[in-house]
């Protein structure tokens, strides 16, 4: 479909146009509200301390980039993705939540209120764990408790308005709701992220710029191929006669994506890996001598461009893929509801078989798109230590959410289309 034929349709669209209009809105209003600063806070001098730290940049990526300027918004996504992290591995040993989530639609909403209930103190003990940080680096002042109870309300309730924001996406918008404020915050980092590493760092010349925009390019390419690459199982249906009517004999195919997790596991394991060394860096401040010595340590050597992070963040991306695809492709399920409608791959019994051919090809697909997610995971090092560049935050992690945002967007909307031309045929 060629471009100005494509924009045509979109707009041509009623419901579609409305979806993007609303999407433009909430992501308006979310970069407006996260240039709000939270009062107190001495912010040129955080800007400057989150130029120079890495893992804190990383932080503020996933904010949605409140971060460094310390907004109302400081508090970010996170804790409702690590509140999501916790409900999901609680459906594993509760057989409650696991009835709920077997539920459909309604068990799906009532783990999702589960979720923003345990968002809350999530989101009071990161407020307070980035107030003590700050305290302790002397970047903001605490004149009263009142002033503490008034910041940490606000922090909290700037992080339930984004995930309030991020559902309001989901629903009434264009792709997933806390993909699309991460890809915002993300974007709005580029061009400073960019800049930082073309002007400070003195190892980045010509030809290490050269060498970054083509990793970016074949990054790109690869991240397009493996998130449009699928396995075709093929399917067939048994006849049968219902009503007097043969129905059923037909050909089709289920189709497996080698990622089946897209984002999520790298935007889990960052959580994840970013918690314990916040937590440590305001534990070094409360402790004796000799365990703010060790912690001290361990905040100093635990960073990206250390073989143990980069090792451990691999192993995570691995482990949640694994543990995600598990959640969002279950071959029990599927095997069964193919033995239900007369479905059946060719060759393998339907049933247990179906299960178990199922449950091989997924962990085959699932291993090389885990490995592809650690690999650019670990990725900025890599670049790193190839060009020098050591401000340089955008690198595959953020390639992946922008290049991976862009094509579920673009299949929502097409999806759209087809829906559009589907009610037209009917008509």
């Amino acid at each position: 479909m060629k471009l100005p034929k494509a924009i045509e349709n979109i707009f041509g669209n009623r419901e579609l146009k409305k979806r993007l209009g609303f999407t433009v809105l909430i992501l308006v209003i979310f970069r407006f509200v996260a240039h709000i600063p939270v009062p107190g806070v001495n912010h040129a001098q955080l800007k400057a301390v989150f130029n120079s730290n890495q893992l804190l940049s990383l932080l503020d990526i996933f904010s949605g980039g409140t971060l460094a300027n310390f907004s109302i918004l400081a508090a970010g996504i996170n804790p409702y993705i690590n509140a999501s992290i916790i409900m999901q591995l609680l459906q594993m040993v509760s057989p409650k939540l696991k009835a709920l989530s077997e539920e459909g639609e309604s068990g799906y909403e009532q783990i999702n209120q589960y979720t923003r209930i345990l968002t809350v103190p999530l989101a009071i003990l990161q407020s307070l764990a980035m107030f003590a940080l700050l305290k302790s680096a002397h970047l903001i002042a605490l004149d009263s408790v009142l002033t503490l109870i008034a910041l940490l309300s606000t922090m909290t309730a700037g992080s339930i308005f984004l995930m309030w924001l991020g559902e309001l996406l989901t629903e009434y918008g264009i792709g997933n709701g806390i993909s699309m404020i991460i890809f915002s915050g993300i974007v709005g980092r580029i061009p400073i992220s960019f800049m930082q590493a073309t002007i400070t760092a003195q190892s980045f010349n010509l030809a290490n710029i050269i060498i970054f925009l083509t990793l970016s390019l074949l990054i790109i390419y690869a991240i397009v191929v493996v998130e449009e690459a699928k396995r075709q199982v093929p399917v067939r249906y048994s006849r049968r006669v219902r009503g007097g009517a043969e129905v059923g004999g037909s050909d089709s195919y289920l189709p497996i994506k080698l990622n089946q997790a897209g984002v999520i596991p790298i935007i889990f394991a960052v959580s994840l890996l970013l918690a314990p060394s916040m937590l440590l860096r305001v534990l070094q401040h409360f402790v004796n001598p000799h365990l703010a010595e060790i912690f001290a340590s361990f905040v100093q050597h635990f960073t990206p461009q250390s073989f143990w992070y980069n090792f451990i963040y691999f192993i995570l991306v691995v482990v949640f893929t694994y543990f995600y695809t598990a959640v969002v492709f279950d071959t029990e399920k599927i095997a069964d509801q193919l033995k239900k409608n007369g479905g059946y791959i060719p060759g393998i019994r339907p049933g247990k078989q179906t299960e178990d051919y199922l449950d091989s090809l997924v962990n085959k697909l699932t291993l090389a798109g885990a490995v592809f997610l650690g690999l650019i995971a670990i990725l900025p090092s890599i670049i790193q230590v190839i060009t020098g560049a050591r401000s340089l935050t955008i690198g595959g992690t953020s390639i992946l959410i922008l290049v991976a945002v862009v094509i579920e967007t673009a299949n929502q909307v097409e999806s759209y289309l087809v829906m559009r031309n589907y009610d037209h045929f009917l008509r």
